[in-house]
């Protein structure tokens, strides 16, 4: 059985609520930090946890912590990343749904070690019930005394404000993110500067993602080197998974890091095998931006280990064997899913949230994306397979932020290791569109799922 420290008391009947949070012992990292420790004090506890960013990129936490300038008289931020649009992700909604006070007491743990006396939440706009559900427990912490002025009496002061996003997968880039919650359009900057230098109007600024910022909690509790003892090499503590897919129970699941894939997907304890006692055939293990593992590449890495849950072993090999951990967005296909229609369906969510501020981006994706689908019904020609190789190899590392990337590198993949099924759609169009989906579904525009 995995530890469980985010998720150990999400079945507790009103654990959303402050007063049943608190009987489960929450809080006392606040109590802790605020009374007992400096804010070096708590930053070098992070550093020691090895906690990785949970967004996406993997970065150490405490190393960005120690990156924010603090010039005299210049205001901080901490910024929390709470827009989650990476099609196959939903462990962060799934937080701020069922446990908020965690994420609203990781806010004043990781404010306090930041000097930040100013916060935000920047919330997906379409997820407005977590939007309330975050502001309800906020306003409950701010009753109980530890959100406002001179909290429990430490001379430490905080607010912490919502903000709904603006609809857009973009924002999810930090730079965005800090362009729209300043009210402007959500196109990244250009870095340097970056945001620890100059963030949020201008301010020293710390973006970090939901289930990071949630994190802290357990780390000040328990201590840094407590948390780094679970896991393995540089993959330290627990990470919360959305698994979807052909799966007999997708769900989200708090796993220790070093848990092998295969055991995630077959285990009943999480992920329960394939469903319809059909044969695996690919995995994306951290949301579509990752490139997809075929079935054979899983069970072992180049290395000959197992493949494990751990931000270096999915990547093992770099992306010609390997993938990523990404945001933990697990999505699991069977023997009977066509890989170039997911292709496609990933390439239109990519084009239709490009920003458009570079021309490989804006202009890339749509080709990627008309090229996939001329493929999928049976229009297209073996060149149009090389064409888009060579597209997305021109997007790739070519524009301000990762879009470009998190387009390209799923359609790379799985012409690298499915080139046979883009072939024998080209070779047998007719038998590839009525074996899967008939003609008909074809006659009118598909809404991207996501």
């Amino acid at each position: 059985m995995g530890r469980k420290l985010l998720l150990e008391h999400i079945d507790v009947p009103g654990i959303n609520t402050f007063d049943v949070y608190r009987q489960q012992g929450g809080y006392r990292a606040v109590e802790k930090a605020l009374k007992t420790m400096s804010p070096e004090d708590v930053v070098e506890e992070v550093k020691k946890s090895g906690l990785r960013g949970r967004g996406g990129a993997g970065f150490p936490t405490g190393m960005k912590w120690g990156f924010l300038a603090k010039p005299e008289g210049v205001p901080r931020y901490l910024v929390c990343n709470g827009d989650e649009s990476e099609p196959g992700t939903f462990k962060d909604r799934y937080l701020m749904t069922h446990i908020p006070h965690i994420l609203v007491e990781g806010m004043i743990v990781s404010s306090f070690a930041l000097g930040a006396n100013t916060s935000y939440i920047y919330i997906r706009g379409e997820m407005m019930p977590q939007i309330r559900i975050v502001e309800k427990a906020i306003a409950e912490a701010k009753a109980a005394g530890f959100l406002g002025k001179n909290i429990l009496g430490t001379g430490y002061d905080l607010e912490i404000y919502v903000q709904p996003g603006g609809g857009a997968y973009i924002c999810g880039e930090e730079t965005a993110l800090l362009e729209s919650l300043e009210g402007k359009r959500g196109n990244p900057r250009i870095k340097p500067p970056f945001p620890a230098i100059a963030g949020l109007y201008g301010c020293p600024t710390v973006v970090n993602n939901v289930e990071s910022i949630a994190a802290t909690v357990p780390i000040i509790n328990d201590g840094g080197e407590e948390y780094a003892k679970i896991g393995i090499e540089r993959s330290t503590g627990t990470k919360l998974i959305s698994a979807s897919g052909n799966i007999i129970r997708p769900g989200v699941y708090e796993i220790d890091l070093g848990l092998p894939v295969e055991e995630f997907i077959y285990s009943d304890e999480y992920c329960g095998g394939i469903a319809n006692s059909k044969k695996l055939k690919a995995l994306v293990p951290g949301g579509s931006s990752v490139p997809i593992l075929p079935a054979n590449l899983i069970s072992k890495t180049v290395n000959g280990n197992a493949r494990l849950m751990t931000y270096e072993s999915l990547a093992d090999g770099g992306f010609a064997t390997g993938s990523s951990m990404g945001s933990g967005g697990f999505i699991v296909f069977d023997e009977d899913q066509c890989i170039v229609r997911n292709t496609w369906n990933f390439a239109r969510f990519y084009h239709h949230e490009s920003c458009g501020q570079c021309s490989p981006c804006r202009e890339g994706t749509g080709w990627m994306e008309k090229i996939l689908h001329k493929i999928e019904t049976g229009r297209g020609s073996i060149e149009d397979i090389d064409l888009l190789w060579d597209i997305q190899r021109r997007i790739e590392g070519n524009t301000i932020c990762p879009l470009g990337d998190a387009a390209a590198w799923p359609v790379a993949a799985a012409i690298r290791h499915f080139r046979d099924e883009f072939e024998w759609h080209i070779t047998h169009p007719q038998e590839a569109l009525s074996r899967n989906y008939g003609l008909a579904h074809y006659a009118d525009p598909i809404e991207p799922v996501v």
